[in-house]
């Protein structure tokens, strides 16, 4: 198995993940845990989710599967679309116990798709503080965004908020190097 760093976390993950959305989606029986056990037995240590995949079951099933030392075998991703503290913190505290975990690996802000969506994530006392705070009482370990549609949106972004997307600010980590 190809094994990359991701971003600059310094964590070694598998190139090839294993995503969550697929497996409630496919109409596999409730034992998918064969199909994710396997995986993390073939070396493929990254694991995809999202809060909301297949109203929440892809979590669950997920969480079923990582029993039994898996856990500690993966690296967790999951993400949260929520743009205001409320439900950014119950999107992040619904999959820890979906997944029955004490800590994700990575939360990603996703579907940031539209140009005001940066500014609502960023909003003092919104989403992002939120991830922050869960990041410091230990239940997330790394911040990240996913789901840029229009790269200007990616640009403007890191244009209007340098001193979060940097890297630089306390809880926040970039996952992509520079230039990438």
């Amino acid at each position: 198995m190809l094994y990359r760093t991701l971003g600059r976390t310094g964590e070694r993950v598998s190139a090839i993940g294993l995503g969550g959305f697929h497996i409630a989606q496919q109409g596999l029986s409730e034992d998918e845990s064969v199909l994710v056990c396997t995986a993390i037995d073939r070396g493929i240590t990254f694991r995809d989710n999202s809060w909301d995949y297949n109203g929440g079951r892809s979590e669950v099933l997920m969480g079923k599967a990582l029993k039994d030392g898996y856990r500690s075998k993966v690296f967790l991703m999951t993400k949260i679309d929520g743009r205001t503290r409320q439900l950014a913190q119950q999107q992040i505290e619904t999959p820890l116990e979906r997944l029955q975990t004490d800590h994700i690996d990575l939360v990603q802000h996703h579907e940031i798709i539209r140009f005001d969506d940066p500014d609502r994530v960023f909003a003092e006392g919104e989403a992002m503080e939120a991830a922050i705070d869960a990041k410091k009482a230990g239940k997330i370990r790394f911040i990240g965004f996913t789901g840029h549609k229009d790269p200007h949106i990616h640009f403007d972004s890191t244009a209007k908020h340098p001193d979060w997307l940097g890297g630089d600010t306390p809880g926040v980590q970039e996952l992509a190097p520079p230039g990438a």
